[in-house]
This record gives C-alpha cells, structure tokens and sequence, in this order.
C-alpha cells in the first residue's frame, strides 16, 4: 500500500502535465510488481541489462525507459523493447543505438543528454554543442533513431535557486530549439528533469517527464 500511496500523491502533484517514470533500479521485481498493480506504466532503469532482465519478467505493456549512462556495447541488449533513451551523451552513441535498431527495424526514441550541473561527473553535451549537432547534417543520417527531446540532471545539491536556475537553462534551450526548423527525425517534445528530491522545481520549469525512484520505492538496496 506505500507504493501505491506515494505513487497516488506524486501523481496528484503532476496534475496530468507531465509525466512519471518509476526509477526501479536495484529495485526487486515484486517492489515493481507492486507498482505496476498501482497503475504505474513507465519504468526506468539505470543499467542495460538488468532492464534486460526486469522486462523479461514483467508485463509486456510496461514502457521501459533507459535513463542512466549508457556503454556502447550495452545498446544491443535493450534494443528490441525500449521505448525510449534519455541519455545520449555522444555522436558515437547515437550511430550504435541506430545501428542496432535497424538490425531489429526498430525506430528507437531518444533524448540528448545536456551537462547543466556544475559536477564533472554528470554526462552530457554542453548547450553549445546540441545546437550544432541539431543544426549540422549528422542527424540525418540516422533513419532508426528519433530525437524526441532533452534530458538533464541538476547539481546535488540543497541550493534550491542553483537547481531553479540550471532547469531553467535546459528549458530555455528546450523552448529556442522547438521553435526552430528541426531535422526529420528531431523534435522537441520531451524535456526530462526532475527527479525525488527535486522534480517539484523542475514542474515549475518545464518538465515534461520526472525520474522518480526513493519517493516511490524508499532507500535502495545496493546489496
């Protein structure tokens, strides 16, 4: 029933203006069942195999999410199934996610990752460099993939004016680029911010998705 609980008041929270992803990772697979008997369709999960492994187990109308790092050669497990990749963090990323979704025909959605957190350790291209990928001839030589939007991770931290003001900075990069002329397979739909101890700020600036795990699930088990 806590699963249930905390998935009702978060929904109530989004109002139907954005959507929720239940970060499931390290997560067993009777927690997720219990969210998905709540009503949860969307799940996400940080590495390519276990998501492997989870969609394996669980219903098959569930939408899987990709959302944490991901390795090259670790495409080709979640290419037949995922619905869609939040972290495209690369040009060489984009050309093994296309190159594997044609061998499955498959046209595979995603996200281009944007660094706006002041940690080095966060993945992504810069504002600068998404303008130039969007504007160049590069995407277009893509057919399996689909550019569906952009995702970012705010610095970890309890400054609440630097978490505003780096959502602020990918929306406002979301906005300039929506209205734009895109390329065939880019548009700007998606704008996935926001994650349990922040997706509030990021509501108010504009997301469109929210990665939520701890307010769902409570601490993981990293064991």
């Amino acid at each position: 029933m806590v699963i249930k609980n905390n998935i009702k008041a978060i929904l109530a929270e989004l109002s139907g203006s954005c959507q929720l992803i239940a970060v499931s990772k390290t997560q067993p697979i009777e927690r997720l069942q219990e969210a998905y008997d709540a009503g949860q369709r969307i799940f996400g999960e940080n590495k390519a195999q276990e998501l492997a492994s989870k969609f394996a187990s669980l219903p098959k109308d569930i939408e899987w999410h990709m959302i944490g790092h991901l390795q090259s050669n670790k495409v080709k497990y979640i290419a037949p199934f995922v619905a869609l990749i939040h972290s495209i963090d690369s040009i060489k990323l984009l050309e093994e996610v296309d190159k594997q979704a044609k061998k499955v025909n498959r046209k595979i959605s995603c996200l281009l990752q944007v660094h706006i957190a002041k940690e080095e350790t966060k993945f992504g291209f810069d504002s600068h460099e998404v303008k130039e990928l969007i504007s160049s001839d590069v995407l277009k030589n893509f057919s399996h993939v689909e550019i569906k939007g952009l995702m970012g991770m705010a610095t970890f931290t309890e400054d609440q004016q630097q978490i505003r003001n780096e959502f602020a900075l990918i929306n406002n990069l979301f906005k300039t680029l929506k209205a734009q002329v895109l390329p065939y397979n880019v548009e700007m739909k998606e704008l996935s911010i926001g994650m349990s101890s922040d997706y509030k700020i990021a509501l108010e600036e504009g997301s469109t998705l929210v990665r939520v795990g701890t307010a769902i699930f409570g601490s993981r088990n990293y064991n």
